[in-house]
């Protein structure tokens, strides 16, 4: 996974942290194909439905060059 695409997973849990992940320790950052996907279900329960839609877009991007991680 290209920098860029965990730089956008660490960017959409930054702007939903306070509000719908606020349970997760304040220096949680994925560094990983399984904390990406781990953050992406998080959000896409508990955000709304940009926060839904934005995560879906990230975990099939995620999904097509981590074939292990899916």
């Amino acid at each position: 996974m290209s920098n860029a695409s965990f730089d956008e997973i660490n960017a959409l849990v930054e702007e939903y942290r306070d509000r719908c992940l606020w349970f997760l320790k304040p220096d949680f950052c994925a560094n990983t194909p399984d904390e990406a996907l781990r953050a992406l279900d998080l959000i896409e329960r508990y955000g709304d439905r940009s926060a839904y839609r934005r995560a879906e877009a990230l975990r099939k991007w995620l999904s097509l060059h981590f074939k292990a991680a899916s």
